[in-house]
């Protein structure tokens, strides 16, 4: 049971809540007590377990945890469910987070057989970037977000370095990262913080859809100061920080949450 009361009434949308990071951060808020709408993509038989772990973390936690099993790289299902939110019980002015954690994309070399198309990039980089700019925008006009909103997306160190088949994720999450930059200036005058965290090498269904993951993972594992690497509940955490009053004047940041993986 939920004993904190810092976000009594507060909502979190959380794209791409079901597995990762997405799905660490909905359990990390729930128990602080924030509610959650979350958005995801599975099949009717994984979404069953999903909703039943859903129905129990939010009875333990007393919050509110509303599912919705759509497209959120949609533009009708994006309307449609921003427009759903006031009738499900989403107030004006109750959503204190946005968190962009959609990993969709195309993971293939530049040049063969099957190289990169302009069409995959162009999917990726809306899937994994620009996707969080219309989404800011459709929560704004709603007149959703609180007067202290915190907008949060995730990169990696691969937009920075080489992995193989990475090119066009790696060009969404640089792409990401600039797209930050200028909403945090520009979103600003509404209460928008906007920042980036660049996660360690964590393993996640995304990272595992890598080719020679498995190499990665023991890269990171020898590399981190730590002596391990990144777990998605690592990063909750600091999502959890981030959407604290006490974050208030942190904005425009990358903040990397690797135990210091990204030092050597």
């Amino acid at each position: 049971m939920s004993t904190s009361t810092q976000f009594k009434g507060l909502w979190a949308v959380i794209l791409g809540g079901s597995s990762g990071f997405g799905l660490a951060t909905v359990e990390k808020l729930v128990a602080q007590g924030m509610n959650v709408a979350v958005l995801y993509r599975e099949t009717s038989v994984t979404e069953k377990q999903l909703l039943a772990h859903f129905a129990k973390i939010a009875v333990e936690s007393q919050v509110r945890i509303l599912p919705y099993n759509v497209n959120a790289l949609s533009n009708e299902a994006r309307k449609d469910v921003a427009g759903k939110f006031q009738a499900e019980g989403i107030g004006k002015g109750s959503v204190k987070l946005l968190l962009h954690s959609i990993a969709r994309g195309n993971l293939k070399p530049l040049t063969g057989e099957d190289a990169l198309t302009t069409e995959d990039i162009q999917f990726t980089t809306y899937a994994m970037s620009n996707s969080l700019l219309d989404w800011t925008r459709e929560l704004l006009a709603a007149g959703l977000f609180h007067a202290d909103t915190r907008v949060i997306g995730l990169t990696s160190e691969g937009a920075h370095k080489y992995w193989e088949g990475y090119a066009a994720v790696s060009l969404a999450k640089a792409s990401l990262e600039s797209l930050a930059k200028y909403m945090a200036v520009e979103f600003a005058p509404y209460g928008i913080k906007t920042n980036i965290i660049q996660a360690g090498i964590t393993p996640t269904t995304s990272l595992k859809m890598i080719p020679g993951s498995d190499k990665l993972i023991e890269i990171g594992n020898s590399r981190n100061p730590l002596g391990r690497i990144t777990q998605p509940g690592d990063v909750a955490k600091v999502v959890y920080l981030l959407t604290t009053d006490d974050a208030f004047w942190v904005n425009g940041a990358l903040i990397h949450v690797d135990g210091g993986e990204h030092c050597r």
